[in-house]
C-alpha cells in the first residue's frame, strides 16, 4: 500500500473515532459480513475483497473506501451513473465505497448500508456518502465533513431527514409550538388587549403559578370569575408563593419581580368573564398553558428543551410584522456553539452583562450541570457560577423567571446597568467566561460607549486573568468603520488578546436584518504582534430559513457544527476559504473576507476546463480578426 494512502488511512480512522464510530479495518469482526467480503474481489474474480473500514451502527451497515488522491475520488460514466468497470471501481474511492455497499447488501441481512468515499488530506479533501437499498438502488447524498451524523446519536435522524426526506419528531414538535405560540399572541390581543411589553411576562407568571399545583396551592379550576377574589390575584398569589418556594432573594429583589407581575391582577379586561369564552380570558391563558406546555414538560423526558422552544418561539414571535415584543434572542444553536467554542468545564464562572432572557446562562448552566455527577458541585453551579445583569426590568423579571422555571441558577441575576457598574469591582466575582449578546446599533459619536466593541471591552476588563469571552456582534463592529470604534479595538489589543472571529450565517437572526459574527477573546494579556488569529467562515452553517418557520436545521448541520470545532481546536486543517490563520493589526477588518486568499490546488480537471475556456476564447477571437491574445499586434 502506498506510504501516502497509509496517512489517509489514519486520518480516516481519527475522524472516525472523533465521532465515536468503531468501525473494522480491512474485514469485519461480524461474520456474516466478513463471510460476504470473502467474494468481494474489486477485480470480480470472486475471491476476497475488503474495504478500508466497516462496520455496523444500530441496524446500519457502513462500509468506508478511502483514495490520498483528490482527483481519484469519483469517476462518472457516459449516462452520468457513478462508474462499475473494475478500473474505476479499483482506482476511485466512491466508485469502490459503492462496489462494497452493493456487495454487502445483497449478500448479508443488512438492508441499509451507508457507503463513504474519501479522498484527499485533512487540508483539502472530500467526504461523499452514499445510501443503498437491498435492491441495489443507490442515492448520492451531500457531502460531509466529519462523520459525526452517522454516530448512534444522530444517525437515525440523518437517515430520516436525508433519506427518507421525512420531518423527525423535533422538527414536527416546533412546528406545533410555533403555531401555539402565534395562538396565544392572537388571544392576548383579542381578549386581553394586552400590550406587546406585557404579553411575556402574563405568559410567565401563569407558568409561575403552574408550579404550584404540586403543592396544592393552585388550580386551574380555582379562576372562576370572582369579582371578590379576581383570577388575577389568585394568580398572582401563587407566583408569591412560588417565588418563595424557588428562594429568590433578597425581599427587594422578590419585591421587584412582583411588581412587574402586578399586570396580571390589575388589569381589568383579563378579570372579567368575557362573553363569548364563557370565562375570564386569564383563566383561558392558563388553560392553554396547562394544557399546550404545562402538561408536556411535566411528563415529557425532553421537558427542559420543549419548555425552551416554546419560550424561544413566543418571545422571538413576530406576528408578521416585524419583532412586535422588541426581544432579540439569540438563537437556541449559537447559545450552544458558544459553550463549544469556551469548551466550558464545571469550575468555570459565567457572566453574561446583557442577558435578556437569560439564553446564554441557561445553555451555560445545562452544559457545566452535563459534565459532573456530584451533586453538591450541581449545587454550587446553579446557586454561585452564573451572573446576568439586564437593565430592562422587565427583561430582568422574563430572564429571572425563565432561569426559575428551567432549573434554576437565578441567584446572581441583577437590574442594573452594565455600563454604569465598574469592571473592577466584576472582576472580584472571578468570572472564567464571558458571554454577550449586546445591543446593537445603539452607538454614536455622540453616545461612543454604546458602539457593540464597547460593551465587548468593558466586558473584556470585567473578567477574570485568562477568561475566555465571546460576543456575538454585527460584523460592522469588528471591522471599525469609526473613529472611536478603531479607538477601542486598539485599546483591547493593549490589553487583552484576539483569538479569531467567526463569520455567520446572515439568517442568524431571521427578519432582524443583520449580518452577525461571533469574536473570540483572551482576557487580560495583552496582544502579541505575532499571535495567530484564526478568520472562519462559517455562513454555511446547515441551517436555512423555512417558509412559514423561520430558521431551521437541516441534516448537515451537526456535521458543519463539528468540522468548525476541528478546525478552531485545531484538531484538523482547513482551506483557506474556510479559516484563514494571520497575524492582525488593530486597524485590520477583523474578518474572513478581510483576509482571505485562495490557497486552493488547482486540480487536473480545472486545467483542462482553464485550457478548454482559453482555446475557446482564442478561436473567437481570431473568427472575429482579433489576432492573439499576446501576439503583438494582437486585440487593437
Amino acid at each position: 500500500m502506498a506510504k501516502k494512502e497509509v496517512k489517509t488511512d489514519l486520518w480516516v480512522y481519527e475522524l472516525l473515532k472523533d465521532a465515536k464510530i468503531e468501525l473494522t479495518p480491512q474485514g469485519s469482526d461480524i461474520v456474516e459480513i466478513n463471510e460476504a467480503l470473502k467474494t468481494a474481489s474489486k477485480n470480480k474474480t470472486g475471491n476476497v475483497g475488503f474495504p478500508e473500514y466497516c462496520g455496523v451502527v444500530k441496524d446500519f451497515l457502513l462500509v468506508v473506501e478511502d483514495k490520498a488522491a483528490l482527483e481519484k475520488h469519483i469517476q462518472k460514466n457516459e449516462k452520468d451513473l457513478i462508474d462499475q468497470d473494475t478500473k474505476a471501481v479499483k482506482d476511485y474511492a466512491v466508485n469502490g465505497a459503492l462496489f462494497y455497499a452493493l456487495h454487502l447488501s445483497q449478500n448479508t441481512s443488512y438492508h441499509k448500508v451507508f457507503a463513504f468515499g474519501v479522498s484527499g488530506s485533512p487540508k483539502h479533501h472530500r467526504i461523499t456518502p452514499l445510501f443503498v437499498n437491498e435492491r441495489g438502488d443507490y442515492e448520492v447524498l451531500p457531502d460531509v465533513e466529519t462523520f459525526i451524523s452517522f454516530s448512534e446519536q444522530n444517525i437515525d435522524e440523518y437517515y430520516l431527514r436525508e433519506v427518507l426526506k421525512e420531518s423527525t419528531d423535533q422538527a414536527k414538535q416546533t412546528e406545533e409550538i410555533l403555531k401555539d405560540a402565534a395562538s396565544l399572541h392572537e388571544d392576548l390581543r383579542n381578549y386581553g388587549f394586552i400590550k406587546d411589553t406585557d404579553k411575556p411576562l402574563i405568559v410567565s407568571g401563569i407558568m409561575l403559578a403552574l408550579r404550584e399545583i404540586e403543592y396544592k396551592n393552585f388550580s386551574v379550576d380555582m379562576l372562576n370569575g370572582d369579582t371578590n377574589k379576581t383570577d388575577g390575584q389568585k394568580i398572582f398569589e401563587a407566583i408569591r408563593a412560588n417565588l418563595q418556594r424557588a428562594q429568590v432573594t433578597p425581599d427587594t429583589k422578590r419585591d421587584k419581580l412582583l411588581a412587574q407581575f402586578a399586570v396580571i391582577r390589575d388589569t381589568e379586561k383579563i378579570n372579567l368573564i368575557d362573553s363569548k369564552l364563557g370565562k375570564t380570558p386569564l383563566r383561558h391563558f392558563t388553560e392553554f398553558l396547562y394544557n399546550s406546555i404545562y402538561k408536556s414538560i411535566r411528563y415529557n423526558n425532553s421537558a427542559e428543551d420543549y419548555l425552551g422552544r416554546f419560550y424561544g418561539e413566543f418571545m422571538s414571535y413576530s406576528g408578521g410584522d416585524g419583532q412586535t415584543l422588541g426581544i432579540v434572542l439569540t438563537p437556541k444553536h449559537i447559545t450552544e456553539l458558544f459553550c463549544d467554542l469556551a469548551d466550558l468545564k464545571p469550575e468555570d464562572r459565567v457572566l453574561d452583562p446583557c442577558c435578556g432572557t437569560a439564553g446564554f446562562l441557561i445553555a451555560a448552566m445545562h452544559r457545566m450541570l452535563s459534565k459532573t455527577e456530584d451533586q453538591e458541585q450541581k449545587m454550587h453551579i446553579r446557586r454561585d457560577q452564573l451572573f446576568g445583569i439586564e437593565l430592562q426590568t422587565n427583561m430582568f423579571t422574563i430572564a429571572t423567571t425563565n432561569m426559575i422555571l428551567r432549573g434554576d441558577g437565578k441567584s446572581n441575576l441583577h437590574n442594573t446597568d452594565f455600563l454604569a457598574e465598574n469592571p473592577a469591582k466584576l472582576q472580584l466575582k472571578g468570572c472564567t467566561v464571558g458571554m454577550m449578546n449586546p445591543p446593537y446599533s445603539q452607538g454614536s459619536k455622540q453616545n461612543p460607549d454604546l458602539y457593540e466593541i464597547a460593551f465587548t471591552e468593558h466586558l473584556l476588563d470585567s473578567l477574570a486573568p485568562l477568561a475566555r469571552c465571546l460576543v456575538i456582534v454585527p460584523q460592522s463592529a469588528v471591522t471599525g468603520k469609526s473613529k472611536e470604534e478603531q479607538n477601542v479595538k486598539a485599546n483591547i489589543l493593549k490589553h487583552h488578546t484576539l483569538e479569531g472571529v467567526i463569520t455567520l450565517n446572515t439568517d442568524t437572526f431571521y427578519r432582524v436584518g443583520t449580518n452577525p459574527c461571533i469574536a473570540i477573546f483572551t482576557a487580560h494579556v495583552p496582544h502579541n504582534p505575532k499571535h495567530v488569529c484564526k478568520f472562519i467562515n462559517f455562513e454555511d452553517d446547515g441551517f436555512e430559513v423555512s417558509k412559514h418557520i423561520g430558521l431551521v436545521e437541516t441534516p448537515s448541520a451537526k456535521d458543519k457544527r463539528q468540522h468548525l470545532l476541528d478546525v478552531w481546536f485545531g484538531r484538523v486543517e482547513a482551506e483557506s476559504r474556510f479559516c484563514v490563520e494571520t497575524t492582525i493589526e488593530a486597524e485590520d477588518e477583523w474578518l474572513h473576507a478581510f483576509y482571505y486568499f485562495n490557497d486552493e490546488i488547482p486540480t487536473e480537471e480545472d486545467f483542462k476546463r482553464t485550457m478548454a475556456d482559453y482555446l475557446t476564447f482564442e478561436f473567437n477571437m481570431l473568427t472575429h480578426g482579433r489576432g492573439y491574445l499576446f501576439e503583438e499586434g494582437g486585440q487593437q
